[in-house]
């Protein structure tokens, strides 16, 4: 064989190499991308019956602080915890509106599985507005809350009742915080000086004195305004500073399950909300599914967010549904 016919069979022979050392590279990250977006098998969550707990918190009346709602709201979310097998613990504790009223909070956290050590804890308040600041009408009254306060519960008591009936548990550890006092910041149209720890009260509370004692999840998940009709969730900007892995991993999985049309793949504003002590001041990752719908170039809460049109007719199963099932393949994949 001449020279010539040596480089001609040497240079096909490294263009078939090449092709098939290409051909092999793209199928092992085919195979990488189609395993992780295998969808493993998890209760399937009830938009029903998560419904169903919202409706049940708003026939108490407004949850918001000092009142006689608050107290029946407490007791049944309590009662509903322990009655699904949960461990059950209320940090009671004492705090004051921006404006100097005093105000009795209960924090409630229960576990699951306490024995095993990786834990995940999902969080949301359970507080109602005292003032419907963005309203029209009765501004001074409260609100319904339906979707900001009893939304996030309704999906974590929904998820408390699914691991405790299902016989495939997960893996890891689960835990609930119910946070009082979120909603009590300076009102819409204030014109003094707001301050930045006037939100949040029972997360600040709950961060700086955490039950259980030496208590450290894994990571956090706070669900707030989680259940409206059209709902969108992009990557809330305080999530991203914190625990921008944890937030690219759930909206992934939530994508994996079809949901990408409302956890969608856009940077919004960050804001001050239960998480924000969690991470700063109790030194645990824990992100923001908050409902900030893009508008207009920006983003806002919706028109209902703050008024007395935050009642039941926001509801939206489907969104209940999203939310629900996104979380359980959440924990059952780790």
């Amino acid at each position: 064989m001449n020279r010539s016919r040596i480089a001609l069979f040497l240079l096909v022979l490294f263009i078939l190499s090449g092709v098939y050392i290409w051909f092999q590279s793209n199928k092992s990250q085919e195979t990488n991308i189609e395993s992780a977006a295998v969808i493993i098998e998890t209760p399937v969550f009830n938009s029903d019956s998560a419904y169903a707990h919202i409706a049940k918190q708003v026939s108490f009346g407004p949850r918001n602080p000092n009142s006689p709602a608050q107290i029946r709201c407490k007791d049944w979310i309590v009662e509903k915890l322990k009655g699904y097998g949960w461990q059950v613990k209320i940090q009671e504790f004492t705090s004051f509106r921006y404006d100097g009223y005093k105000m009795k909070g209960y924090n409630i956290m229960a576990q699951f599985q306490p024995q095993i050590q990786k834990r995940i804890l999902l969080g949301a308040h359970w507080d109602a507005r005292s003032i419907a600041d963005k309203d029209s009408v009765d501004k001074n009254k409260p609100i319904d809350a339906a979707n900001d306060g009893g939304s996030g519960v309704g999906v974590m008591l929904e998820i408390a009742r699914l691991l405790s009936e299902t016989t495939k548990k997960p893996t890891v550890g689960v835990d609930l915080i119910f946070f009082d006092l979120e909603d009590h910041g300076e009102p819409h149209d204030f014109t003094g000086n707001p301050s930045t720890t006037s939100w949040a009260l029972g997360s600040q509370h709950w961060a700086t004195n955490i039950i259980p004692e030496n208590y450290r999840p894994y990571y956090g998940i706070l669900l707030d305004m989680v259940g409206a009709r059209g709902a969108k969730f992009p990557h809330e900007g305080s999530s991203m500073q914190y625990a921008p892995g944890i937030v690219r991993s759930i909206w992934a999985t939530a994508a994996d399950l079809g949901y990408g049309n409302m956890f969608i793949d856009e940077d919004a504003f960050g804001i001050s909300d239960d998480h924000t002590a969690v991470n700063e001041v109790g030194k645990i990752q824990m992100i923001d599914i908050i409902d900030i719908r893009p508008v207009n170039g920006g983003f806002d809460f919706g028109s209902f967010h703050h008024t007395h049109q935050d009642n039941l007719s926001t509801i939206d199963k489907s969104t209940l549904k999203a939310v629900g099932q996104t979380l359980l393949q959440v924990l059952y994949r780790e």
